[in-house]
């Protein structure tokens, strides 16, 4: 652990290889997202790739055009931690805390 609390392995960058749409590409993720990617995919009955392709998909249906899939795949992320969050916690207060 360094100072800030973090685990330094969390940051190291991993690429990964999948198929989307038919086309082979390469991903690369901090490890720490890829670890949350997998979490969500498990969650959905899914693997990895297959939950990645889908999300991708979805967000073409939705939007017409994906700038940067891996942004999104990071927000994705977010959003999923951002929904754990016990329903009484106030944003305020984990402002506050992080103070």
């Amino acid at each position: 652990m360094r100072a800030a609390g973090q685990d330094p392995e969390g940051y190291r960058l991993v690429n990964r290889s999948i198929r989307i749409g038919g086309h082979s590409t390469s991903i690369q993720l901090e490890a720490t997202f890829w670890t949350l990617l997998d979490e969500i995919a498990h969650g959905q009955g899914m693997t990895a790739p297959k939950f990645l392709s889908t999300l991708y998909d979805e967000a073409l249906e939705t939007n017409g055009h994906i700038p940067n899939f891996a942004s999104m795949l990071r927000i994705t992320c977010a959003l999923y931690l951002r929904d754990r969050q016990p329903l009484d916690s106030e944003p305020s207060e984990l402002t506050n805390k992080a103070a």
